[in-house]
């Protein structure tokens, strides 16, 4: 490991929510073409329903109430997909949006909200229509970018039959780049420049597992960070992590290990295994049925990586690729409130796709990424204040940010775990069982201050018995957080 690897404070401390731009929000003060979907039909996989990043500008203060610090926004380069992952043109953001005006616009708004923005980096492969390979699609052999891809023979039957150049996962809208030629090399690390140097705070980069030639993720980070020190790189890797987390590439990953566990754990019988689908091969020791194997295996996560990099993890429910929480579990918002307890109150920067503060459901892609519905009274307002309050008690707490982590029992599905920084002590309970717990703690006299607890939901004042016990009744499927007063 690097031994001098240091991530981003300000990613400890964030609270992100992941926008998918086509979804979330409509402006009119961005100009539309017609055939347009309804916003509140279910998406299909090719139809557009007219988001963009105004309408994300005239939501700020919707996520400033909540608590947002930070928004990873799936891909905004232009592209001829809702998408927007078979990239045009890297350079300019996708007019359907709102184009290079709206993004500034929304860079500056968020900044003066202190949120951070952080983009989507699609460097794996680019489309069809991107210039190089379009290029090659106009003048066949005799182009001069033919080396920009792996082209193995004409015609490239780039739109019937079996492409002729290597794809991705043989799509053939999406070609490959030839990461090997020094060309595209400097391409795609001049992109990660130049909109660090605009002002985005960092990048979250697409299938990065793909891109296996040597030293390139260590150049794109000293690229990255000789612009910003303190800009964030993350990757969606959703398997175990450590050969890109050792300092000398990314900060964090979005964390899907824990992810698996928190599916398996509080879906329980009601997992839909449909929905799961073949998320489960990725990590299939993160699928747990009680309270010690899920009590292990997250705590095996905080060991699997290095500190620095625990503290940068992208910690998610769902994302824009799977299913939504609520209906990966049955529709069990007592599931959704509890797994939400958990991911608030463990390392890593908590991440909420846009909609589930709210209730929101969705099957597999693309049912996952319906149009937000902006009138409140579709909302689960008791749910959202529920999200508001986990983030409001992550931001005092300095503990549930870079605090230790300490499990203090887990048995058959109940866990109770501790937070530690300073004089900031903290008890997690969790009840995922149908029946009330009560649950009893011995809690170590090197750790107290005084001897009493405080619930952070309700205010109630717990006593400590003479023999420093903590005893707490916890209705089922709840729980709570207490805090050392």
């Amino acid at each position: 490991m690097d031994t001098q690897f240091a991530t981003p404070q300000w990613v400890h401390d964030a609270v992100f929510y992941q926008i998918f731009p086509d979804r979330f929000a409509s402006s009119i003060q961005v100009e539309k073409p017609a055939n347009l979907e309804d916003w509140n039909a279910p998406p299909t996989p090719h139809g557009f329903k007219g988001g963009d990043l105004m309408g994300v500008v005239e939501h700020l203060d919707y996520l400033q109430d909540l608590g947002i610090t930070a928004i990873y926004f799936t891909p905004i380069f232009q592209s001829a997909s809702n998408h927007r992952y078979h990239t045009h043109d890297y350079f300019k953001v996708d007019p359907l949006l709102g184009g290079d005006k709206a993004f500034q616009t929304l860079l500056k708004e968020a900044h003066r909200r202190n949120i951070r923005i952080v983009l989507d980096g699609v460097f794996n492969h680019a489309s069809r229509g991107f210039f190089q390979f379009n290029h090659i699609l106009e003048c066949g052999k005799q182009s001069p970018y033919l080396d920009w891809f792996k082209i193995h023979g004409f015609p490239l039957n780039a739109y019937e039959g079996k492409p002729r150049y290597e794809c991705w996962w043989s799509i053939a809208a999406l070609p490959t780049f030839n990461h090997a030629n020094p060309q595209v090399r400097k391409f795609i690390m001049d992109v990660g420049r130049y909109w660090i140097e605009q002002g985005i705070d960092g990048w979250r980069l697409d299938v990065p597992f793909e891109i296996k030639e040597s030293g390139f993720w260590e150049e794109f980070r000293n690229v990255i960070k000789s612009v910003n020190p303190d800009a964030y790189i993350t990757g969606e890797i959703p398997w175990d992590a450590r050969p890109w987390l050792q300092g000398d590439q990314f900060d964090g990953v979005m964390n899907y290990l824990f992810t698996y566990a928190l599916w398996s754990f509080f879906g329980g019988e009601h997992l839909q295994e449909d929905l799961v689908g073949h998320w489960r091969g990725h990590g299939p020791e993160f699928f747990v049925k009680d309270a010690p194997s899920f009590a292990r295996q997250i705590t095996s996560l905080l060991n699997l990586y290095p500190l620095p990099a625990v503290q940068a993890q992208m910690n998610l429910l769902d994302s824009h690729d799977t299913a939504r929480f609520l209906s990966l579990v049955g529709r069990r918002k007592e599931a959704l409130r509890l797994a939400a307890l958990v991911m608030f109150t463990y390392p890593g920067a908590p991440t909420i796709y846009y909609g589930d503060e709210i209730g929101m459901e969705g099957g597999k892609d693309p049912d996952c990424r319906r149009g937000f519905p902006w009138n409140s009274s579709q909302w689960d307002l008791e749910l959202r204040n529920y999200f508001k309050s986990l983030i409001e008690i992550r931001k005092k707490h300095p503990a549930l940010r870079d605090g230790e982590w300490e499990i203090l029992e887990a048995q058959d599905q109940w866990l109770a775990y501790a937070r530690k920084q300073g004089k900031d002590y903290l008890v997690v309970l969790v009840n995922n069982s149908p029946r009330t717990q009560t649950i009893e703690l011995r809690i170590q006299q090197s750790v107290l201050e005084g001897k009493r607890f405080k619930n952070l939901f309700s205010g109630e004042i717990i006593h400590l018995t003479e023999e420093f016990f903590l005893k707490y009744q916890l209705a089922p499927f709840t729980g709570t957080i207490l805090s050392m007063q």
